[in-house]
């Protein structure tokens, strides 16, 4: 971490910090509307204060309604090597810019955003603001622009060398009173990142930790607009922490790029974004199924799977997807893409035996970039040149996790190439998808990567892009665009554009569940649509109370996912078999059953988060309701989508706390009411847990006897109103996500446009038809 205060008045030790002073110079550039300011370190007076000055250069360009994007560089001669992110993968978007100058300044416009460089003398200060002139953002004001050295040099003349100096650039964006930031990745910690100190760099270190397995350099203001930092390398910010009223980026370069972005929602900001860094693949409806592994260490071998399987099953809870964790290859041979003989005889009849049987519809099986070198793939890989190396030309390998394993080299075409060939080994014997799990320990000293045009610290973060590209091509070459998942655990921006990521390595504690919360909802304003996590916990043994509260909230995600460590998740072994109303196993079927009714507006939420760059779940309340102040602290609840709120419970006593914004809510379980803006508590059983729907709603729900993901959202559905008004639609769609009928609330109360759905139809007012259902416990407290 770098800093560059002690404190308001003193340099830190050992830092020598040039702050932009001025702008002495603004130039229109030709082409599209820029600016490129020319600003020296101190303020320029006389002829003679143009001798032995550095210069900052900053170019602003108006890149896409609604984005700016400005560029600090110190010594332009620098080499910018890569690797760099893909923006603008879908095509860049026609910009509606200008360039106006006026007594106040220069102003840049770009659709709906403008910033306005000062033009008063001796004065650094650019405004960014909307271009009407209504909405201030942030500004770069005094002292927020510039480089530094570490260690502080005594004299220019020792800079005729860098070797002996780390360069690094900087940006300070201000911070409003009560302004709020986000996002950042999968962050664990508090939700908002005012007061902490955050560097970007993907680490295994779980989710009680300020690591992250996925940092994506970019933000959210609770003022309406967001920041991407354009580089895939080292990131250090504080935010609100050196200075309390800044944000400060800082990053070892000699240049430093970042995009305004501005809403002035936050759908509008995550819409901009991801038109910038791309948006999630169509991830097809199966994937939204009950997940479950044998979990890490435990046994694979056909029996104990069937077992499993057939369990689940009986129990209400069939398995749509099953995944194989890592043993299903031997020990010291991961990943050589080879199933153990001894497990595996026959692997290709194995997995389709599970699948004739109807004891699952898809498998997944464990994978990661790095190759043992006492597995078969690791000779082959070797000699071919396709793993990374050390500068001496050793291959590099190291024993942390798999013994002398190597890392395949992504920047070799020939090496992509070969894993996409292991990986179609795969697909031969009935794998479905893929878990990409690791890609964060990607070693930057010593090394020399394939391709000489990249920087190894810029590699560090991008594997994960790169890595995860290879496999979810691999996906969509063999099995179509839009039929590709992946389970993946590390990212960087714009790895949501192959979906899906989890939560990582969580502990079984109602402690773990909130940072998987808090996890998901930052991922969620880093412009990622789907997400999930270990139900139940990966590390230790949940007790029952805890695995069925982490069912209810799991089972809410994008996707649903039973996995541990070194113990099953299966819910008999959880509590002895349970059989009640309140035991594991009718708990998890109530939550799976729950979950394939809501499919019909799932899956139509999920093609607009897609389209709209938008989290399905876990989506943040202040994504809906950016107006509420209150909604930018909640991290233990969120929505699904745009229309249901839930809270999940973290006592065991079942004892619960949540905000409901303004308008009128309609518990799903009881049909009851209540009135936000407010606090509420309740007592709740395992069977539900505070689940809202917001006025103005039409919920299409699935037939009853639907079981799993996959069946026709037309045929034999629900039509609920929940305080709709005249107006009020709902979209269904196909299970290739394509949009088949649109309800809407006529001005006489009804339903119209149902003339495109099949089957049984049933409308009910006021909630949903609640008869006949299981019993369950709530309790005001």
């Amino acid at each position: 971490m770098v800093r560059l205060r002690d404190g308001m008045w003193l340099p830190a030790e050992g830092v020598r910090a040039e702050y932009a002073e001025e702008v002495y110079a603004v130039t229109e550039k030709q082409g599209q509307p820029a600016l490129s300011l020319l600003c020296p370190v101190k303020q320029i007076r006389s002829r003679g204060d143009t001798l032995n000055q550095p210069t900052v250069t900053l170019d602003l360009v108006a890149e896409a309604d609604g984005i700016i994007s400005i560029e600090a560089t110190h010594w332009e001669g620098a080499r910018n090597i890569g690797p760099h992110f893909e923006l603008f993968p879908g095509g860049r978007p026609a910009c509606d810019g200008s360039i106006v100058r006026g007594e106040a300044g220069t102003t840049i416009r770009s659709g709906s955003l403008a910033a306005t460089v000062s033009s008063d003398p001796h004065t650094f200060d650019i405004q960014f603001h909307s271009t009407d002139g209504s909405k201030s953002l942030t500004k770069l004001g005094s002292r927020s622009v510039g480089f530094a050295y570490s260690p502080a040099p005594s004299t220019p003349m020792q800079l005729e060398s860098l070797r002996d100096f780390k360069h690094y650039m900087f940006m300070q964006t201000a911070l409003a009173v009560g302004e709020s930031v986000h996002g950042l990745g999968e962050r664990f910690g508090p939700w908002n990142k005012v007061g902490q100190a955050v560097t970007l760099w993907n680490a295994d270190g779980g989710t009680s930790s300020d690591q992250a397995y996925k940092n994506v350099s970019f933000w959210m203001s609770s003022r309406g607009y967001g920041v991407f930092i354009d580089t895939p390398g080292k990131v250090d910010l504080e935010i609100g922490s050196e200075r309390t009223t800044r944000v400060e980026m800082t990053v070892e370069s000699q240049r430093l790029k970042l995009y305004i972005i501005y809403g002035p929602s936050p759908r509008d900001v995550l819409r901009r974004y991801t038109t910038l860094t791309g948006k999630a693949g169509k991830v097809p409806n199966w994937s939204f199924g009950l997940w479950l592994t044998t979990s890490f260490t435990t046994n694979y071998d056909e029996g104990t799977v069937r077992s499993f399987l057939e369990g689940m099953k009986a129990r209400g809870s069939p398995v749509d997807v099953f995944h194989y964790d890592c043993f299903w290859m031997k020990a010291f041979t991961w990943t050589d893409f080879v199933f153990d003989s001894e497990r595996f005889p026959n692997p290709k009849a194995q997995i389709s035996r599970l699948k004739e049987d109807g004891l699952c519809k898809k498998v997944c099986v464990w994978i990661n970039p790095y190759i043992a070198q006492h597995g078969a793939a690791f000779k082959l890989a070797a000699e071919k040149g396709y793993l990374l190396k050390r500068t001496n030309g050793d291959i590099w390998q190291w024993d942390l996790w798999q013994a002398g394993m190597g890392l395949l080299d992504v920047t070799n075409p020939e090496a992509v190439r070969w894993y996409t060939e292991c990986l179609n080994s795969l697909f031969d014997q009935g794998v479905d998808a893929i878990k990409t799990d690791f890609g964060e320990r990607i070693p930057t000293e010593d090394v020399r990567w394939h391709d000489p045009n990249v920087d190894a610290h810029k590699m560090h973060n991008y594997y994960a892009f790169a890595y995860n590209r290879i496999v979810y091509e691999a996906l969509q070459a063999r099995y179509g665009r839009d039929e590709a998942v992946l389970f993946a655990r590390a990212a960087c921006a714009g790895t949501q554009r192959f979906p899906l990521q989890w939560g990582g390595d969580c502990e079984s504690t109602p402690e773990a569940l909130a940072e998987s919360v808090r996890g998901g909802l930052s991922m969620g304003l880093s412009g990622f649509s789907f997400w999930s996590c270990d139900i139940g916990g990966f590390e230790g043994y949940p007790p029952p109370w805890i695995y069925k509260r982490w069912v209810a909230m799991g089972l809410l995600c994008s996707h649903s996912r039973l996995h541990g460590s070194n113990s099953y998740r299966v819910p008999w072994l959880i509590d002895d078999d349970d059989q009640s109303e309140e035991g594991c196993s009718k708990t998890l079927a109530k939550w799976t059953a729950l979950k394939s009714r809501l499919m019909p507006y799932l899956y139509a939420q999920a093609m607009e988060s897609i389209e709209s760059g938008l989290p399905l779940s876990l989506r943040s309340v202040a994504i809906e309701f950016p107006e509420d102040p209150t909604s930018w602290f909640l991290d233990r609840q969120f929505m699904i989508g745009s229309q249901l709120l839930a809270a999940p419970v973290f006592e065991e006593s079942g004892e619960v706390e949540f905000y409901l914004p303004r308008g009128t809510w309609t518990s799903y379980f009881t049909n009851q009411t209540k009135a936000g803006p407010g606090w509420f508590k309740e007592k709740h059983g395992f069977g539900t847990m505070p689940l809202y729907v917001r006025e103005n709603t039409v919920l299409v729900l699935g037939n009853r006897d639907a079981t799993g993901p996959v069946y026709d959202y037309a045929k034999d559905v629900e039509v609920c109103s929940y305080e709709a008004s005249p107006g009020a639609c709902a979209t269904i769609v196909d299970s290739n996500g394509v949009a088949v009928a649109t309800l809407s609330v006529g001005e006489d109360g009804n339903i119209e446009g149902a003339s495109k759905l099949s089957g049984t139809i049933k409308f009910t007012k006021s909630g949903r038809d609640i008869d006949g259902e299981a019993p369950f416990l709530i309790a005001k407290r």
